[in-house]
């Protein structure tokens, strides 16, 4: 099973791209791919079609759109689980320390990191960044 990990452009700015990714790979979590890149709006729309009419969707738009990001592609049993609690809560403030977002989050918004939440959110995400993974 493969999941999506996506260091979002508040972590890029602070420069703890390769403090993340270090701690990706001291859990023992497999990188089966990684890329840098800029969403352009409409693939930001896409991406996060699900919130699509919540009064947040601009704002998540105009976050993700704001600077690079960087994809890596995850594999493993249990994989999508495993990386949502490797992450901590969506609020850093609430999520258990030594978690990514814990550590480099700043707010509900601004909090390092996406993982996707479901298999099938996974394979969706995914292609955002690689065609074979």
């Amino acid at each position: 099973m493969r999941t999506l990990l996506m260091i979002k452009p508040d972590a890029v700015e602070k420069k703890v791209v390769g403090k993340i990714i270090s701690m990706v790979e001291e859990r023992g979590f497999d990188i089966r791919d990684m890329r840098m890149k800029r969403f352009t709006r409409d693939e930001a729309e896409k991406f996060y079609e699900v919130h699509r009419g919540k009064p947040f969707f601009e704002e998540l738009v105009q976050f993700i759109t704001s600077g690079p990001v960087v994809g890596l592609c995850l594999e493993g049993e249990d994989i999508v689980n495993k990386v949502r609690n490797f992450i901590g809560a969506t609020d850093p403030s609430k999520a258990d320390p030594c978690t990514v977002r814990a550590l480099y989050g700043t707010d509900i918004s601004r909090n390092a990191v996406h993982a996707s939440d479901s298999p099938e959110n996974a394979e969706r995400e995914l292609k955002f960044f690689f065609e074979n993974c």
